[in-house]
């Protein structure tokens, strides 16, 4: 297959490419800037210049595909109170890339997230569907209006999948929240949890992840939902003790009026309890996780390195 990938030279993608070039596909690469670019072609994929914005760019590619694996969001503008315009900016690529595809039966996978999808208790692949509570802000509710709509996609000829992540998505290069919580503790000389520390977080390897991507792009069928998870819950307690021993500073809990102090943007993220299973994946797809699981990763040393701040 030759496979279109947005978000390729991401954390994620950077390890999608080798895997689908590994197994005989083609990969053309989107790239908005040259380094991104030069890393594609030293990979041996191809590369198609544009972002997320540039739809013609999209069409074309996706055009010239056998499918399309959409990574990319607009993270840095997600994060710094933009989050609606990402979602906006993600929504319409994926609605280029549906009309793109339809009718074709080429796949199209996308990326979502397991955070919050049945708070308290281990979500399935079977929840979640339908909008997001309003009291998630407008944001996540389009996010979430954009996973049913490119289920929705397998009426009009789309084989389509929505492949939720995990909040952690680890490995060594990690800069996301596990890297973060790391940093944060570094900086304040305490290890903190919320409460007591037993909400769970899902979590996988970056490189379990990619061959699950792999597998969607490949054999999953038209409007499924699959989830990248390999740790079902790992409490948060559990996290913070690793992160303080190796550190070697106190692991406290952190009182709830002190947390926006301490744990800055993640406040709103350190104290959900969000486990989710993977078993139905599993049976449809034949996906087994083979890479360490978050703790014996931590374990490694690797995100106490000075480069890992």
């Amino acid at each position: 297959m030759r496979v279109f990938v947005t978000g390729a030279s991401g954390w994620i993608g950077s390890a999608l490419v080798p895997e689908l070039l590994g197994a005989g596909h083609q990969v053309t690469g989107l790239a908005r800037s040259d380094g991104s670019a030069a890393a594609l072609t030293a990979a041996g994929a191809e590369v198609q210049r544009g972002t997320l914005d540039d739809l013609a760019a999209l069409r074309s590619a996706a055009a010239a595909a056998d499918g399309v694996v959409h990574l990319a969001f607009k993270h840095d503008i997600a994060f710094s109170g933009g989050f609606e315009d990402a979602a906006s900016a993600d929504r319409q690529a994926i609605e280029t890339f549906g009309e793109v595809l339809a009718g074709s039966g080429r796949p199209l996978v996308i990326a979502s997230g397991t955070l919050g999808v049945a708070p308290g208790r281990v979500a399935t692949e079977r929840d979640g569907h339908g909008p997001a509570p309003a009291e998630h802000g407008r944001g996540p509710q389009l996010r979430r209006e954009t996973a049913e709509f490119t289920l929705s996609l397998a009426d009009r000829g789309v084989r389509s999948s929505v492949l939720r992540l995990p909040p952690t998505v680890h490995g060594d290069g990690d800069h996301g929240f596990m890297a973060s919580i790391v940093s944060i503790a570094r900086d304040t000389g305490v290890s903190g949890y919320l409460g007591d520390g037993s909400n769970r977080w899902p979590a996988v390897h970056r490189l379990d992840a990619a061959h699950l991507f792999r597998l969607a792009v490949e054999q999953a069928p038209a409007g499924s939902t699959l989830h990248a998870v390999a740790d079902e819950g790992v409490p948060i307690r559990s996290v913070a003790d690793v992160i303080g021993r190796h550190l070697g500073i106190p692991v406290a809990a952190i009182a709830p009026d002190d947390a926006a102090g301490h744990f800055t943007w993640l406040a709103g993220f350190i104290g959900l309890d969000s486990p989710a299973s993977s078993t139905l994946t599993r049976e449809l797809l034949g996906w087994q996780p083979t890479q360490p699981g978050l703790i014996e990763d931590l374990e490694k040393g690797h995100y106490f390195q000075p480069s890992a701040a």
